[in-house]
């Protein structure tokens, strides 16, 4: 199905993990898709490939996404390259996970201004690009942390409860202009991030999720395409894909 032809996608942190899937299902729909990733291309170069495959166009941006001049300088280059900009998926995050009395101010600051600084500059750059064309598609990942609290993860908790309310404020402001702002939810799932949890531990999440499995990336990204091809009227929700983790 490609409900998506002629759009432009950009996918931050799109070279692996839950962004990989989202650049991947776009492209299935027919979107052209910008994907950004910060240090490891022949990730980036690998998720191309694949994207490419969908017979639709495929870029990768190198860009460090905390520091707030190259993540509207990404969203620039993409704007430039192809003329326009309908679907802003921002994926990208990082965790320093320790807890509050371990907690330094570098962990503090590296988290929220790459998970949470990081959706301002995008949103704040492409909003423009987005009036002009009285059309624009924003989906922002955060997480359930961001709703319930994580044990040693003040910081990320932070940053992603922060995405929601950006994400709600947003989508009263332009609302009007056909431009949708949503948040995705997603529990624990199965990443590389998540994969390098000990076993003794990953039993023990699992027990705390009711339908007694962790999520698949590409649970993920669906529940992100149904935003960017079908939800026309939905705006400033959060959809959290997380086996009921947290209700």
């Amino acid at each position: 199905m490609q409900d998506l032809k002629g759009k432009v996608a950009i996918v931050t942190g799109g070279s692996r993990g839950i962004g990989r899937h989202i650049a991947l299902q776009l492209a299935q729909r027919g979107a052209d898709v910008a994907i950004n990733y910060r240090s490891r291309q022949s990730d980036a170069d690998e998720t191309l490939k694949e994207i490419e495959a969908s017979g639709v166009r495929a870029i990768a941006i190198k860009a460090d996404l905390s520091k707030m001049p190259e993540a509207r300088s990404m969203i620039k280059e993409v704007h430039e390259k192809w003329g326009r900009i309908d679907i802003l998926v921002n994926n990208a995050g990082i965790t320093k996970d320790k807890s509050m009395k371990k907690l330094t101010d570098d962990d503090w600051n590296d988290v929220l201004d790459t998970n949470l600084g990081s959706v301002y500059a995008t949103c704040s750059e492409v909003l423009n690009i987005m009036l002009e064309q009285k059309f624009g598609r924003i989906i922002n990942i955060t997480s359930f942390v961001g709703q319930a609290g994580n044990f040693g993860q003040a910081n990320y908790a932070a940053s992603k409860g922060g995405i929601i309310a950006f994400t709600k404020t947003m989508a009263l402001e332009v609302a009007k202009h056909n431009i949708t702002v949503n948040a995705i939810a997603p529990g624990f799932t199965e990443t590389e991030m998540l994969a390098q949890v000990p076993e003794n531990i990953r039993e023990k999440i699992i027990a705390r999720v009711p339908m007694g499995r962790f999520g698949q990336p590409e649970e993920i990204a669906r529940a992100v395409v149904f935003l960017a091809a079908e939800g026309d009227y939905i705006t400033g929700q959060q959809i959290n894909v997380n086996g009921g983790v947290y209700m």
